[in-house]
């Protein structure tokens, strides 16, 4: 009887390197926005910064801050052959607790009929200080066959 090896392959949507996104911090890290592992859609965490000009929106308004991030994982999920529908897992990450209703009702109008499992916290702060809030969502590939 033999072994069989099975050859896994990742996609990754957006790689970057951390030395050009957070050129103020001695870092040299090389990531992905996104990375699908048999049908599967791992993402990096989303803030309130626009994917295509790094540009911080919403400063100051958490509500502006959330709707970025779910544009940004509508846009990772769509580049990865997803969709919000597929979204699995979501943990809601929040530096105040008053956050918590503008956040999920914005995240609400994203995701009205989905149904992921979602978690959140309250944590002290992210990377950069202008960020409130940060989004991970997981999702799956759907078989567009059935």
């Amino acid at each position: 009887m033999t072994a069989q090896t099975t050859q896994t392959t990742h996609k990754r949507i957006r790689p970057f390197n951390t030395k050009d996104t957070y050129p103020e911090q001695s870092l040299d890290n090389d990531l992905a926005q996104a990375v699908v592992a048999n049908g599967v859609v791992y993402m990096r965490g989303q803030i309130g910064q626009n994917l295509d000009t790094s540009e911080v929106v919403g400063v100051g308004d958490v509500e502006k801050q959330t709707e970025q991030a779910m544009r940004n994982i509508k846009m990772l999920l769509e580049e990865a052959g997803s969709s919000l529908n597929d979204i699995v897992k979501l943990v809601v990450y929040m530096t105040d607790i008053r956050y918590r209703e503008p956040v999920y009702r914005e995240m609400g109008k994203w995701l009205k009929g989905v149904h992921p499992a979602s978690t959140g916290i309250v944590v002290s702060g992210f990377a950069k200080p202008e960020w409130v809030v940060e989004i991970d969502a997981t999702a799956v590939i759907s078989d567009q066959e059935s």
